[in-house]
């Protein structure tokens, strides 16, 4: 009995393939885009979680290969940016030097798998030639007044000492260090994603994507009605800074119609006037939460349930009632959502009920649901609508009717104006890092700010000695005298270099552009190229960037679309969020965990097609699974069992049976309808139950049928395909599995000829009767009765037969 060789099976086919490639683009096919999320080169290398991926989207590629397209699956390195410099400091090497070593160990590792990249269209975004053109995008923004530089408090790592966008920071902590983020107030380029705000939420709604992804991305861009109102400074401001109005505070608010009950304002610690109101009494209680409030991050202040403030010692005016209230500085109040200023109603939201409990101040009820007064002193009423009280002319209207209503009357009355408001802010595009684009923006004492011209493109990123962050908030290539000083490329004039790198989102946020055109010198894709190949069909990765990178690619996009680059303006048409492979108890996979599964040596051990099936069994593709060694044990004996049918079956000529043929059309039908399905883990537990069954099958009738066989390599090929290559071939298949036709079912074939049906007295079962499938009721029950009369004692009361299940006599 021959036994299953996967070493000598697996390497054989992989050089097959290599002199007789099968995914070929000869011109006339269909084209399928099935992109992975391209790694960052960590010096830790693949385990067996990120293979999880890449087998779903290689699968899901090889499977588009078989129905007939020609398939683009590219593989690139997302390689500059805090992990690969992160990586380099710690091992004290050049990230030149540890990027490239780290991306041949990986390349080796994904080659493992044996997927179907297309490695001529491979792209690292730490090439000049790629970066060249990650450099004209924001020269281009530039251009058009996207790009700009503004100096503002932004959260700051002090570990990897940089800043970082809002995107960046989870939970107060740095995303790829895990440090507490502080404040640091630094000159910035920012890129203005907000001027695609609206697009890039209505947008959503043509995206075949998880649901949960649309809506953390809604949520991100924070789309709300509102109006904006100004209230007049009981003294006004003399000394206000350029641009800031000294004589009224504007608010934004999505509840106008609770003006009447506004009766403190709160502003954050940032807000340019914040120490200007400040009294002689106040000013140094002032001026200390205003420095404390700094060295906390967003996400630390909007968390804490505790309120902290300070009174400034100023009043304004309520535009609607012309009383006096006081105004106040709370961290909870964010500088860049909104106005940075709120007008607080305690009797209506749980926040500003807790200030004005812990500060002694009014709380006026101004909505009630019938109209009465009701009662805050226990805590704030905060349904949605009911009906207006103590409010003027407004008391007794419907407060959502006030609410739709309450923009155009204030702005009517001159006293603010209706509008939209977003909690997206623009992207802080800086790092204080080398390792990462240089941005192409000279510094003229003349001219301004210049761009580079783009024939000048790329400017390369000088090789330096020193590359560690300096903290002092310059990046190291501002000590490069040699580097800085310039010209102006539009007066001649010395100028210097911007000395800032870009973050490492630049070059993910287009690469998917470039596979498709990767050898192009002259653009950063041929029109030609991009209308014929793209937009990605398929993009597959981990949920965790479904704001950052997916937010930023959808924001490049459209930019590129709208200045004629490509003719599309979402990049990724379907998204599939893989799930976490994790170790013991759920704890992710990490080396300094100690519980990291190394795919190589799973490879040595059971062979590719095993580990990949096991990575799709192990549960449903998009949910977090459990890794254990044993798993794989089951997936091994399954291949083997197979290999063993087919090398039993190949010198025989069977002939196949009516059962044998109804095997194979439900097998086409179950394995085709759970891949649409992308139910990957049935698929798997599919394959297993049908070899079974043809085991069974070939044991009454010494094997099994060539064609049943062909038609299960052809399902199998996209999840294992070196078993598969071997059976086809075995089996007497023409050419490669690959440019076999996808098979298809008939659902008549998929009928028994005969069924079986338990035949039951007083509910126990005294025999089974063979029949045909089609028999009508009185037939079965004739045959029934004769099988088991010698069991029937008694007189027979009742016959329940449930057509095709169970015959059931009821006697006494």
């Amino acid at each position: 009995m021959a036994q299953y060789n996967h070493q000598a099976i697996e390497k054989k086919w992989q050089e097959y393939w290599k002199e007789n490639p099968v995914n070929v683009n000869d011109g006339k096919k269909e084209k399928y885009y099935c992109l992975d999320m391209f790694p960052y080169p960590s010096g830790n290398g693949l385990h067996v979680g990120h293979w999880r991926g890449y087998v779903i989207s290689d699968a899901w590629s090889r499977y588009q290969l078989i129905k007939g397209k020609y398939v683009i699956h590219p593989m690139g390195w997302d390689a500059f940016g805090l992990p690969a410099e992160n990586y380099a400091i710690k091992n004290h090497v050049h990230p030149a030097i540890s990027t490239a070593s780290n991306i041949k160990n990986i390349k080796r590792q994904i080659n493992q798998i044996n997927a179907l990249y297309d490695w001529d269209m491979e792209v690292n975004t730490t090439d000049p030639d790629f970066y060249k053109w990650t450099q004209w995008i924001f020269v281009k923004m530039f251009e058009k007044g996207l790009a700009y530089e503004k100096e503002f408090p932004i959260n700051w790592c002090p570990s990897c000492k940089t800043g970082l966008a809002n995107e960046e920071v989870v939970n107060g902590c740095c995303e790829r260090c895990g440090s507490p983020v502080t404040k640091k107030n630094l000159r910035q380029w920012m890129l203005k994603i907000t001027e695609y705000a609206d697009r890039l939420l209505n947008d959503l709604d043509k995206l075949d994507w998880p649901e949960k992804v649309k809506k953390m991305q809604t949520e991100w861009i924070g789309k709300s009605y509102g109006a904006e109102v100004y209230f007049k400074l009981a003294k006004p401001v003399s000394d206000a800074p350029e641009g800031t109005d000294g004589d009224k505070l504007t608010v934004y608010t999505t509840r106008p119609d609770t003006l009447f009950g506004a009766t403190f304002m709160v502003l954050a610690p940032e807000h340019a006037l914040a120490s200007k109101l400040a009294t002689p009494e106040t000013k140094e209680a002032v001026e200390k939460y205003i420095f404390d409030s700094s060295m906390r991050s967003n996400v630390d202040r909007m968390q804490d349930k505790e309120k902290t403030g300070v009174f400034t010692g100023s009043y304004a005016i309520n535009p609607l009632t012309g009383k006096e209230v006081p105004i106040w500085l709370s961290d909870y109040v964010l500088a860049d959502y909104g106005t940075g200023a709120i007008m607080c109603v305690p009797a209506h939201d749980d926040r500003d009920y807790d200030f004005a409990k812990k500060f002694d101040l009014p709380i006026i009820p101004v909505i009630s649901p019938d109209g009465e007064d009701v009662d805050v002193s226990e805590h704030a009423y905060t349904a949605a609508s009911g009906v207006l009280i103590n409010s003027g002319e407004w008391t007794g209207k419907r407060s959502e009717d006030m609410k739709k209503n309450a923009p155009a009357i204030i702005e009517e009355m001159g006293l603010g104006r209706k509008t939209v408001n977003f909690k997206l802010r623009d992207w802080v595009f800086s790092r204080q890092r080398y390792w990462g684009e240089p941005i192409p923006i000279v510094h003229c004492p003349h001219c301004g700010n210049v761009a580079v011209p783009v024939e000048e493109l790329p400017l390369r990123l000088p090789d330096v000695e020193n590359y560690e962050p300096t903290g002092t908030g310059e990046s190291p290539l501002a000590a490069i005298d040699s580097w800085v000083n310039c010209k102006c490329p539009k007066c001649g004039a010395d100028a210097k270099r911007e000395t800032n790198t870009m973050p490492q989102w630049a070059g993910s946020s287009w690469y998917f552009l470039r596979y498709v055109d990767a050898h192009n010198d002259k653009e950063l894709v041929s029109r030609e190229k991009a209308d014929k190949y793209l937009p990605v069909d398929m993009y597959i990765g981990g949920v965790e960037h479904a704001v950052l990178h997916l937010l930023y690619s959808r924001f490049w996009t459209k930019f590129l679309y709208d200045i004629g680059v490509v003719d599309f303006d979402e990049p990724f048409t379907k998204l599939f969020n893989q799930g976490m492979i994790t170790g013991k108890n759920g704890i992710k996979m990490s080396k300094s965990k100690g519980n990291v599964v190394s795919p190589d040596d799973m490879v040595n051990s059971y062979g590719c097609d095993a580990l990949r099936l096991y990575e799709l069994f192990m549960g449903p593709p998009e949910m977090d699974a459990e890794w254990d060694d044993r798993g794989i044990d089951g997936v091994y004996r399954f291949l083997s069992k197979f290999y063993r049918l087919v090398t039993d079956s190949k010198d025989k000529d069977v002939e196949p049976t009516r059962e044998m043929l109804a095997v194979r059309h439900k097998l086409i039908r179950d394995i085709t309808s759970r891949l649409e399905a992308f139910t990957l883990n049935t698929v798997v537990s599919g394959f297993m139950e049908y070899n079974n069954a043809l085991i069974d099958i070939a044991k009454k009738i010494g094997g099994v049928d060539k064609e049943t066989l062909k038609t299960f390599a052809v399902l199998l090929a996209p999840f294992a395909p070196h078993i598969a290559e071997e059976a086809w071939h075995d089996m007497g298949g023409e050419g490669s599995v690959f440019h076999a036709v996808w098979p298809e079912y008939d659902e008549e074939m998929t009928k028994e000829d005969t069924i079986q049906v338990p035949i039951q007295v007083n509910g126990k079962v005294k025999a089974v009767l063979e029949i045909e499938a089609d028999a009508d009721k009185e037939t079965v029950m004739a045959k029934a009765r004769e099988l088991i009369q010698d069991k029937i004692t008694g007189n027979i009361v009742k016959e329940i037969y449930v057509p095709g299940k169970i015959f059931n006599i009821v006697v006494k």
